[in-house]
């Protein structure tokens, strides 16, 4: 009776897998991928580059604005969306890019992360100018609040809303816990259950703190943790520098030439590695999607250009460093070591970290959970803004009880099903929020021209804050 269960199970889960794959499939074809681009281009050419502005942004991290307007510090609403943003989709989703869109998806995810700068600075500014206060006092903002505020559309808000509440779920909860899950299996023998036990456990006691407990500790683990991984991509490069270049060549021989992990047309591989790449560049910046603007909307900062420039630089660190430095790795050892394969997928990064004697998997280890955890909360904190605004704060102690079982779920699931989950959601999340950025565009560019082209980065925004929800 159990096994008729089980198989009963699993097959209707394989079912969901092929369904969620098909949708997946149509949902990120060319008029996404062309929408969300374009979106890129056209907002870095409207708005100057803003990605030249990258070393101010940084000087910026350091400067505490003294103002009353927001719930944490600047550097603290990006630590939270990096946290969100720095996950198993930078570690694991570019060897499940690369299988299967082979090595060239790596050229187009890091592509994402630098247009996708220009995204972010325009998400960052609209969330500060849109923002509202609720009746706890605290601020909530994203693109919910500027579809409504700045559009009138209060449909499309609550569609982005929605969107989120189910994307959460997927991006920043199941496939999360489910990848730690995997790896402390693979590296210690540590059971599912036992991971998602622990892994539950800390979530409940983090989220009890609200964003300022959330922003508390990520504020401590992004830096740490980002620091470690890079430091173990850099010794892998290391030691297999002769292959660096040649996999850089490969990266980009495969982007344009259509050579990808399971071979096939020319031209259907060069759109199998845009398409995967480009969603997972978008799974690991979330530029275009709106969900670190609802962190940004956070922030305690003197006028919305501010906050855009800080955060603008999430895609460089999280895409353009990180994910490049996982890809580059990952290339140079499909081709130094025969046992490595593009078609490894979600075991790529491990086999890759396995190469450093002794402390590989471990550093693997350590970074990849530390990664999960900070991403976990990251997103609570945008899906519980997605609930308050759909239903007020009554529903935010409801949300917390499922979102933290839901942890425990994804570390007993199949990876398959809930990585296209995750993709799936993301497309859907991503529609509203491209149409306010450029239904918006000609405010991106009066504030861009008024605080940041005429030199007033100084001045204070003397906009009226409403109280919201």
């Amino acid at each position: 009776m159990l096994d008729a269960l089980q198989n009963a199970f699993f097959q209707t889960g394989d079912t969901l897998t092929s369904w969620l794959s098909a949708f997946s499939s149509f949902l990120w074809g060319w008029p996404l991928l062309i929408m969300l681009l374009g979106t890129h281009l056209y907002l870095t050419a409207i708005l100057r580059f803003p990605q030249r502005y990258l070393l101010k942004a940084l000087k910026l991290y350091f400067v505490k604005d003294h103002t009353d307007k927001g719930d944490i510090s600047p550097f603290s609403s990006l630590m939270v969306a990096l946290a969100a943003n720095i996950g198993a989709g930078n570690i694991i989703g570019v060897g499940v890019a690369i299988a299967a869109g082979g090595p060239g998806a790596v050229f187009w995810c890091w592509l994402t992360g630098i247009l996708g700068m220009a995204t972010r600075y325009s998400e960052g500014l609209l969330a500060i100018k849109y923002r509202v206060e609720n009746k706890d006092g605290n601020m909530s903002g994203g693109p919910m609040f500027v579809l409504e505020r700045g559009l009138n559309s209060k449909w499309l808000g609550t569609a982005f809303a929605v969107f989120t509440a189910i994307a959460a779920f997927g991006i920043g909860n199941l496939t999360q816990g489910n990848a730690a899950a995997e790896q402390l299996h693979h590296a210690f023998s540590i059971p599912f259950w036992g991971t998602a036990a622990v892994l539950t456990a800390l979530t409940a006691l983090v989220m009890l703190g609200g964003i300022q407990g959330i922003a508390r500790v990520c504020a401590f683990f992004v830096p740490f943790m980002a620091v470690i991984y890079i430091m173990g991509c850099l010794y892998i490069l290391t030691i297999q520098a002769e292959y660096i270049f040649p996999a850089i060549r490969y990266i980009l021989d495969c982007a344009f030439t259509g050579e990808a992990a399971a071979g096939g047309a020319a031209g259907a591989a060069v759109m199998a590695a845009m398409r995967t790449g480009v969603a997972r560049g978008l799974f690991s910046n979330e530029a275009g999607l709106g969900s670190a603007a609802i962190a940004s909307a956070a922030a305690q900062n003197r006028n919305p250009v501010r906050q855009a420039l800080i955060s603008s630089s999430g895609p460089f660190w999280d895409t353009v460093i990180i994910c490049a430095l996982t890809g580059i790795v990952l290339t140079t050892s499909i081709i130094a070591h025969p046992d490595i394969s593009c078609t490894d997928g979600p075991r790529l990064t491990t086999l890759a970290f396995s190469k450093i004697p002794y402390i590989g998997s471990p550093l693997l280890t350590l970074s990849l959970v530390t990664f999960v955890v900070s991403t976990i909360l990251g997103w609570s904190y945008f899906g519980e803004k997605a609930l308050e605004y759909l239903g007020g704060i009554r529903l935010i102690m409801p949300y917390r009880v499922i979102w933290v079982a839901a942890v425990f779920i994804g570390c007993v699931s199949k990876i398959e099903l809930v990585w296209i989950f995750a993709d799936c959601a993301n497309g859907l999340m991503s529609l509203p929020n491209l149409i306010s950025l450029l239904a918006l565009s000609g405010v991106l560019v009066q504030q861009t021209r008024y605080y940041l082209w005429q030199h007033r980065l100084d001045d204070y925004d003397e906009s009226h804050i409403p109280e919201g929800k």
